[in-house]
């Protein structure tokens, strides 16, 4: 039996072939045949590897990628829900209804400079072409995808810096709205991501201990920590347990609501005191740096803020303006010290050194050739 024709409908010319006893029709979009030809060779080369034709994957469009993703993100229960579906809704406005093989790597790069003129920063860029390659990756483990187009990342130099100084987070503080204000000073002292501190519950909770335990399912590192607190931290959770709500189990909440959509108040908060641009986020690089610098060892500061690697730690351990200052100084009064006592020892030397000694006979120096006479052999 044939394995393939080519004939002509209209203009164009149209392959016909076998697949798995079943019959496709596949048009080469050429008026010349000699494309066509090419192309049914190509068509039954797939076949005879035992590979699926291209036509099946040249018929995938992107919604379809988009729909595994969200769904391989909520069977594994990931905690990026959120900023996955932020990515993706950009990626749709540019890809949505796009068969797979147009999204090239010409295409994709269109889409970066596109996103770059809209001012959008190189990390949230990434965070959008991970999630791209997230679906192209799935897309190729179902057989949905042939092959995955190279995705170019960018360089990240916006490493976000923030961090507070007391003065100005007693200002933010004070500027906050009651609801804010107990899980911010929260989060200034623990060092808690904004996540674990908006979904922690009374169960997880020992008040006479005073300590809060996350399990593994509640980390964003799939690791359980125990966090022991005191001070202002355990003033501010023993107060939210006295104002606490039966009906609810959160512990930092909004009239029983979990808190989500806090990011305008917080900037409006963040305007007031004076210090615009700063992120909730950045009380947790605080803490971090508080920590370090109370004297807290690297690695116990690690397991309370719930740092998994060293590499991302050092981004959060911040060095200021004043440590660098406090640095300078430091060295100043050691080199000043050290410099008294090297002049000090210097000077006492020359006091106390033994005078020359020789012939004092006048016209005579202690080089004389009397002076020479006196060894012996």
């Amino acid at each position: 039996m044939k394995q393939g024709s080519t004939y002509k409908r209209g203009n164009v010319w149209w392959i016909q072939y076998y697949c798995q006893g079943r019959k496709i029709r596949e048009s080469s979009y050429s008026s010349n045949e000699v494309d066509a030809g090419r192309l049914l060779k190509k068509r039954l080369g797939e076949i005879a590897q035992g590979k699926a034709p291209g036509v099946f994957y040249d018929r995938v469009k992107f919604d379809e990628l988009a729909t595994d993703l969200r769904t391989d993100y909520k069977v594994n229960d990931r905690k990026s829900i959120p900023r996955m579906e932020r990515s993706l809704g950009h990626l749709e406005k540019e890809f949505a209804g796009s068969r797979v093989p147009t999204i090239t790597t010409a295409a994709i790069k269109a889409y970066i400079e596109k996103r770059l003129r809209a001012g959008m920063s190189n990390a949230i860029i990434n965070r959008e072409l991970a999630a791209l390659k997230r679906a192209f990756n799935l897309g190729r483990a179902s057989d949905k995808v042939d092959r995955v187009p190279h995705i170019p990342m960018l360089a990240e130099r916006n490493v976000r810096k923030g961090f507070f100084e007391a003065d100005q987070f007693q200002a933010v503080l004070k500027a906050l709205p009651d609801y804010l204000k107990a899980p911010a000073l929260f989060t200034y002292y623990t060092g808690m991501r904004a996540s674990e501190v908006f979904s922690l519950t009374w169960s997880q909770v020992n008040l006479r201990e005073g300590y809060i335990r996350l399990e593994p399912g509640d980390t964003k590192s799939g690791e359980g920590r125990t966090v022991y607190l005191a001070g202002e931290a355990l003033q501010a959770l023993k107060a939210a347990h006295s104002a606490r709500r039966l009906d609810c189990p959160l512990v930092f909440h909004r009239k029983g609501h979990r808190i989500r959509d806090y990011h305008k108040t917080w900037n409006e908060a963040c305007e007031t005191a004076g210090c615009p641009g700063l992120l909730f986020h950045d009380l947790r690089r605080t803490a971090v740096r508080n920590m370090v610098r109370a004297g807290v060892p690297e690695r116990v500061a690690m397991m309370v803020s719930g740092h998994k690697t060293r590499a991302i730690f050092d981004r959060y351990n911040i060095v200021s303006d004043s440590d660098l200052k406090d640095a300078a100084r430091k060295v100043a009064d050691y080199q000043q010290a050290q410099n008294g006592h090297n002049f000090g020892h210097s000077r006492t030397e020359t006091a106390n050194s033994p005078k020359p000694t020789g012939d004092k006979t006048p016209g005579r120096s202690s080089g004389a050739r009397g002076g020479s006479r006196t060894r012996t052999g």
